[in-house]
């Protein structure tokens, strides 16, 4: 693709974009059904996952149209931005933009948003402390250097060919991982199942509380020298990997966050056990009491096979059922002891999470090319529309 630049032209955002802010009195008279929060908007597929009917009841009248693109004025470094591909309305949190066609191809505009350029200028202009906001009198003034229109055509087909790339990754990433679900369910069920790895006389009935402990090392994180601190919001939905912390100094350490935590350790978030967050310690850190950090005992169980059991859905909805208060469920770990599985024999077990871990490697190449399929795209960004 060849682009030459020398016949861009810089335009203040406001040139070719309109910020349409038209409020409905009657969503409902008018024909909308479906309402969006900043929740529903997901900056890394450009799409609007999930929405709320208006019927439920709603205070939120800002229109949008279908091709509309979505921006959250509120903490914009969380990227949301989602092309609207419905009509409907939404929180006052999000600017609705609508490109000047004649200027401006509608499917660059939500690259020019998404673009580290725009959302570092968006961050800049926002104030607040708690939760900073960004105005459109502010982004108006935005400059751009835009392309003519036959090469917007180029620019906008090579975004989408990342995009369809990333969705095929994305694609195949939930293939495998149903599988990988498939399988771990079936080894926690009444009559368990592995293909041919289970045999009746190998496999003993057992509760949880007979094959686990809960390791309580309660220390000074800051005279140990621990640096890594991870709360429940760095631990993601069945994922068994840590992927982000906190940084002892730069991170508002409680006096809960004194539990330590090493290499080969389970972390299991407590509260709203719904959300699955299981993973298994790849580094030494500190966690709150709130994460149970658990240890098999494996001369029965391999802490490698109580990983994958703690990701199937019969152990969820067990410590769900289980779980204590409305608003914010919590489980106490007592209340898991009388989960029953039964278990094979730990060669049987070693071959179980052979097969496993191989789908998680899979899994885990998948995401890498995720990763570097995203990051090509926000060079790309900065590279032709920076």
């Amino acid at each position: 693709m060849k682009l030459n630049k020398d016949k861009w032209i810089k335009v203040d955002f406001k040139n070719i974009v309109i910020c349409v802010d038209h409020h409905s009195k009657n969503p409902i008279a008018e024909g909308y059904n479906k309402y969006v929060g900043l929740e529903n908007i997901n900056g890394e597929t450009l799409k609007i996952e999930g929405y709320g009917n208006v019927t439920d009841g709603t205070t939120f009248s800002k229109v949008f149209t279908e091709g509309d693109v979505l921006f959250g004025k509120r903490r914009a470094y969380l990227k949301k931005v989602a092309i609207a591909d419905f009509n409907g309305i939404c929180s006052s949190d999000i600017l609705v933009f609508r490109p000047k066609v004649e200027f401006l191809n509608a499917k660059l505009l939500p690259f020019y948003v998404l673009s580290n350029d725009f959302i570092n200028y968006a961050v800049k202009t926002s104030s607040g402390s708690l939760s900073p906001r960004t105005r459109w009198k502010d982004l108006a003034n935005y400059e751009i250097l835009l392309p003519p229109l036959e090469e917007q055509k180029q620019i906008v087909a090579l975004f989408q060919s990342i995009e369809t790339a990333i969705e095929a990754v994305e694609g195949q990433e939930r293939k495998v991982k149903d599988l990988s679900k498939k399988l771990i369910d079936g080894l926690v069920n009444d009559k368990p199942t592995f293909g041919k790895m289970f045999e009746r006389k190998n496999i003993n009935l057992v509760n949880y509380g007979e094959v686990t402990e809960k390791i309580m090392r309660k220390i000074d994180p800051v005279k140990y020298g621990i640096e890594r601190i991870v709360a429940g919001e760095h631990m993601e939905t069945d994922d068994l990997k840590i992927r982000n912390w906190g940084i002892l100094g730069k991170y508002c350490l409680g006096p809960a966050f004194h539990v330590l935590f090493t290499p080969g350790d389970i972390l299991y978030g407590s509260r709203r056990t719904y959300l699955r967050k299981v993973a298994l310690a790849d580094f030494e850190g500190v966690c709150a009491n709130t994460t149970y950090v658990i240890r098999a005992k494996e001369e029965i169980l391999l802490q490698n096979y109580l990983k994958h059991i703690m990701l199937s859905d019969r152990f969820t909805q067990y410590s769900i059922s289980v779980s204590k208060g409305s608003t914010n469920p919590y489980i106490n770990w007592k209340d898991l002891d009388n989960f029953s599985l039964y278990l094979p024999d730990i060669s049987t077990q070693k071959e179980i999470v052979d097969v496993l871990d191989r789908i998680l490697d899979i899994i885990e190449q998948l995401k890498q090319q995720k990763t570097t399929l995203k990051n090509l795209k926000q060079k790309l960004l900065s590279d032709i529309l920076g």
